[in-house]
């Protein structure tokens, strides 16, 4: 099979009309026939019928027609006497049996068939016979002629055929060379306007993932400058710390103790940024776009508490669990985790010390859901602020003041729940009085009852 659409279209095309061609002489040779025998069939009778009474009885002697055996006849006359006696036979070398089936038959002699039609009259057998090669040979020559105008069209039909083939595919060449003539950066949509519309589609597609790569580039060089210029700061400072060290004598002495102090505060603040620099990168990246699979995010859950347990306790914050209902969700374990952390250690951070910090996880089956709840006793955010604190590199007002931070956080945290097809929603915590953290992911079944259903089935 060519893998050219217009090579195939051409050999379906042609084939279709040859095939066309075939059937319609077949046709006009079997209706040709039908028709000549029943033509055949009538004249032959009206001959028997018509000798009937005119040929001379018994004792008279055979009677030939006045013909030279040269002549060709269709039609073969034989007239029988009663008793077997031949009284007529048309000149020629064939002899129809004595003894005939009374109507029509059809009789082989000598290799031929021959279509013989028999009467009986009180005195005598009278029988046409005509060879049914006359009426083949008749029908052939009719389908012949009804059939040699299609094949002698054939040739321009395949010309036509291989035009509009042609001129139909002309804008899927089109649409080639201009992809062609595209730089590397020009992603902009490709025209749709006058394409066919079965193509139409195809393109309007191919622009929209044009429009999504383009967003995405977009969004890379976004992300590259923010990144560039949140990490000049750090950068920036620890430069600073270290001239400072310099300047005043080395790290030896108690003098030393404010400047190494501070260069391990910028250290701790750089790398903690490009952790979250790349776990951002990773998320909107191609590692994110693995196959989801399902996981029991109850046990996620208690491992990311038991995580922020320590850190909750070197800032003086109880973390703990409230609710963990059982729940199975389609996800990525490492995905669910980086957020599960990110929420948690935020929560951590802008608490004060003594606060509270707590996790929650209900099952709602009914819902097909899965409600996951992260409140703290912190500032909250204000309801203006709410929307912008998931763009990245974004603080609000009331969190640049109790703890540093480089807005990555909650912009990690929705990069994963939009992966995941969860919906995310920041409110004031009723209990807490801080920020509560709503996430309500796809609940799916557990693999064992999967199979245990497909089973069943």
């Amino acid at each position: 099979m060519p893998r050219s659409l217009r090579q195939r279209l051409l050999m379906f095309l042609l084939a279709a009309v040859s095939l066309a061609a075939f059937l319609q002489a077949y046709s006009a040779y079997r209706t040709a026939l039908a028709e000549a025998d029943q033509l055949f069939d009538y004249q032959m009778q009206q001959m028997a019928f018509s000798l009937r009474g005119s040929v001379a009885g018994p004792g008279s002697g055979t009677i030939s027609l006045p013909l030279g055996e040269q002549q060709s006849f269709d039609f073969h006359v034989q007239v029988w006497s009663l008793d077997g006696a031949s009284l007529f036979r048309s000149p020629g070398p064939w002899l129809l049996p004595q003894r005939a089936v009374l109507g029509f038959s059809d009789v082989s002699d000598r290799g031929r068939t021959f279509r013989v039609f028999s009467v009986q009259t009180p005195l005598q057998v009278i029988q046409v016979a005509q060879d049914l090669s006359v009426r083949q040979r008749m029908a052939s020559q009719l389908a012949w002629r009804t059939a040699m105008p299609t094949l002698l069209m054939l040739p321009l039909l395949g010309l036509v055929v291989w035009l509009v083939i042609s001129r139909s595919l002309d804008p899927v060449e089109r649409v080639r060379a201009q992809l062609a003539d595209r730089s590397p950066g020009d992603l902009a949509p490709v025209p749709a306007s006058d394409l066919p519309s079965e193509l139409r589609p195809m393109v309007q597609e191919f622009n929209a993932l044009l429009g999504r790569v383009r967003s995405a580039f977009e969004d890379q060089q976004n992300f590259v400058a923010d990144a560039a210029h949140e990490l000049r700061t750090p950068l920036a400072a620890l430069k600073l710390q270290l001239q400072a060290l310099q300047q005043g004598g080395g790290i030896n002495g108690t003098q030393g103790e404010p400047g190494l102090r501070r260069l391990e505060q910028g250290i701790e603040r750089a790398s903690r940024l490009i952790e979250q620099l790349l776990s951002l990168a990773r998320q909107e990246g191609a590692a994110a776009q693995r196959d989801l699979e399902p996981l029991a995010l109850d046990e996620l859950c208690r491992q990311a508490v038991t995580d922020a347990s320590e850190l909750g306790g070197l800032r003086g914050v109880d973390v703990g669990l409230q609710d963990c209902d059982t729940a199975w969700v389609m996800g990525q374990p490492e995905g669910l985790s980086v957020l599960l952390r990110n929420l948690l250690d935020n929560a951590i951070k802008y608490s004060p010390a003594g606060g509270q910090v707590d996790l929650s996880l209900h099952a709602t089956p009914g819902e097909g859901q899965v409600l996951l709840l992260v409140e703290d006793s912190g500032p909250g955010i204000p309801a203006g602020e709410r929307q912008r604190v998931f763009d990245r590199f974004y603080r609000s007002s009331a969190a640049a003041t109790q703890a540093p931070g480089s807005g990555l956080g909650l912009a990690i945290v929705k990069a994963i729940a939009d992966r995941h097809g969860a919906q995310l929603r920041l409110s004031q915590s009723s209990r807490l009085g801080g920020l509560q953290v709503e996430l309500r992911l796809p609940a799916c079944e557990p693999p064992q009852a999967s199979s245990d259903k497909a089973q069943l089935h």
